[in-house]
């Protein structure tokens, strides 16, 4: 804590993970809706032209919830470039599994049992997770060299389990999405925490760097 009773964000290993969490979700929804508009087109902004974004065919987003940075605009992007889009859907069964399915433009959704908005299921459009090109991950909280504090499910980390098995890897890319306020100082990673490639909030792009 600083001298004036608030957290010190630039020394997140100070705090437990569930106090972090609680602070960062505090701090992306306390964003105004005319804020929120502004970030969703700043990380639009940062991303629509990048090659990285260009060049996938097959990329995962995410609908947004509980303050998270809106990549919708990307969303809409990305189908009319004719490019494969895909949102994570919950299993029934196992509940602790997530798959990704592709969605087209002008689909309906149903909350999920966390009041998240998903199609319905259909296995014959999902595709395997190591397939795509690109994944825009939501988070909690981040840092500069690619660490991520989620919500705490581990429905991304388990998924993405495999990776580490492998001592690199080309795709999926991982990108997390962000509020700039949701950037603290370096995160301490569990043994099961995927690092992402980088994340790019509504302002900047952090690259975390190549081992």
């Amino acid at each position: 804590m600083t001298s004036s009773g608030s957290a010190d964000l630039t020394d997140p290993s100070s705090l437990s993970r569930p106090h972090l969490r609680r602070l960062l979700r505090k701090a992306r929804r306390s964003l105004s809706p005319a804020q929120q508009r502004a970030a969703a087109r700043g990380v639009y902004r940062q991303l629509a032209q990048d090659p990285l974004f260009r060049r996938a065919r097959h990329v995962s987003l995410y609908l947004p919830m509980d303050g998270e940075i809106d990549p919708r605009f990307l969303l809409r992007e990305a189908q009319r470039r004719g490019k494969a889009t895909y949102l994570p859907v919950l299993s029934a069964w196992p509940r602790t599994k997530m798959v990704f399915q592709r969605v087209r433009p002008g689909e309906k959704f149903r909350p999920n049992r966390f009041r998240i908005p998903e199609p319905d299921i259909n296995a014959r459009r999902q595709r395997k997770i190591w397939a795509l090109d690109l994944i825009l991950m939501p988070l909690v909280g981040f840092d500069e060299e690619g660490g991520r504090l989620g919500m705490g499910g581990g429905f991304y980390d388990r998924s993405l389990a495999y990776l580490a098995r492998r001592k690199a890897w080309r795709k999926p890319v991982l990108l997390g999405l962000a509020h700039e306020c949701q950037k603290v100082g370096r995160l301490a990673q569990a043994s099961w925490d995927v690092p992402l490639q980088g994340t790019v909030s509504d302002r900047h792009w952090y690259m975390a760097a190549r081992k």
